[in-house]
């Protein structure tokens, strides 16, 4: 337990800080399940729809530091891949 008046803030901010970063992070796996099973299921319109979204939330988790900007750009890649395997098909 934190002794010092400093480090029991720093201990409040932490609290509330991986809040947000859970919640953001269960909103971008929520967003790329979408994308994933509109694209199994073959519905390639609301595949990229939901693709735009994801890659929005990717970005703006990445340009705050809640996940690492090569990771996002990783599953934009795959996600990318996955749609053009559909188009093919």
């Amino acid at each position: 337990m934190p002794n010092s008046r400093s480090a029991k803030k720093r201990l409040r901010q932490n609290i509330v800080q991986r809040q947000r970063n859970r919640s953001v992070k269960s909103t971008i796996r929520t967003q790329l399940r979408k994308v994933r099973e509109a694209l199994t299921a073959g519905d390639l319109e609301k595949g990229e729809q939901e693709y735009r979204l994801a890659a929005v939330q990717l970005d703006r988790a990445a340009s705050s530091k809640v996940i690492h900007p090569n990771r996002a750009g990783r599953i934009k890649s795959r996600l990318q891949r996955h749609i053009k395997l559909v188009k093919q098909s």
